[in-house]
């Protein structure tokens, strides 16, 4: 598994419970930020740095680089697309983790691209990076502030306080109103307020694992969504791997 977020703490918001859920069942897991964040309303690529590496130490992933593409300017050029190319060629993920295509933000839509494109361009052995081709199975994508009907939803209810734990590492970023460091010129000012800096923000976390989490019956959930028709070869067997009490909540007795 191989994910890819557009700036330092957008995969510990949008996937940080599934990416732990899933190295605690044993499976390998990578993230790649494609900036550094510079371009941020408050902090800096410095401190967003430092924020990252702590996060890390929550989150335990496999490995996580930064592509220090330019925030900002995420182009689907030639040389971004082979920036990630690259990373999926040498880690060789069967599912590649990326945003959704519709975002306010609009680095987050066209990360989506550069993504989703690398994942498919990634299998032509034509493309030369000097490493075997590689195409991932599937690109999951993870939901951001505008909702889509997800594909499927990840039960993150056993990682939803690590998640947490995980986002609130980027204390220039989220969920306060305490003033951070700012240059000496500008000692004692505020930086300004964001959409995700207020303490209301982390209650807006938390209410949508809530809301996706209600989708499946589960206390906390992450929602994905995938462009292809989801294959099930047994789905008796599928569906009856959920226990009596989840079923017994979706589907109560009249």
């Amino acid at each position: 598994m191989l994910a890819f977020g557009t700036h330092p703490d957008d995969l510990e918001i949008t996937c940080g419970g599934t990416l732990i859920l899933l190295r605690r069942q044993g499976w390998r897991v990578g993230a790649v930020d494609l900036t550094r964040g510079e371009l941020g309303t408050r902090g800096s690529a410095e401190s967003r740095a430092r924020e990252t590496a702590a996060a890390n130490r929550i989150l335990k992933l496999d490995f996580r680089v930064n592509l220090g593409l330019p925030d900002g300017n995420i182009a689907t050029t030639q040389e971004n697309l082979h920036s990630v190319i690259r990373q999926i060629r040498q880690h060789r993920p069967w599912l590649v983790i990326a945003p959704y295509w519709e975002e306010r933000h609009y680095d987050h839509v066209h990360a989506s691209r550069l993504i989703a494109e690398a994942a498919f361009y990634s299998g032509l052995n034509k493309i030369e990076t000097g490493q075997p081709a590689w195409r991932p199975f599937r690109v999951m994508f993870y939901v951001g502030r505008i909702g889509f009907n997800p594909s499927f939803v990840v039960d993150i209810s056993a990682t939803f306080e690590e998640k947490m734990k995980a986002l609130r590492c980027y204390s220039t970023q989220v969920g306060s109103r305490q003033a951070i460091a700012v240059p000496d010129s500008k000692k004692g000012q505020r930086e300004p307020e964001t959409l995700i800096s207020t303490p209301y923000a982390m209650q807006v976390f938390e209410s949508m694992t809530r809301y996706y989490g209600a989708m499946i019956g589960a206390a906390h959930g992450e929602p994905f969504l995938v462009r292809e028709a989801l294959e099930l070869n047994d789905p008796v067997a599928y569906f009856r791997q959920f226990p009596a009490d989840r079923q017994a909540h979706l589907f109560p007795q009249e």
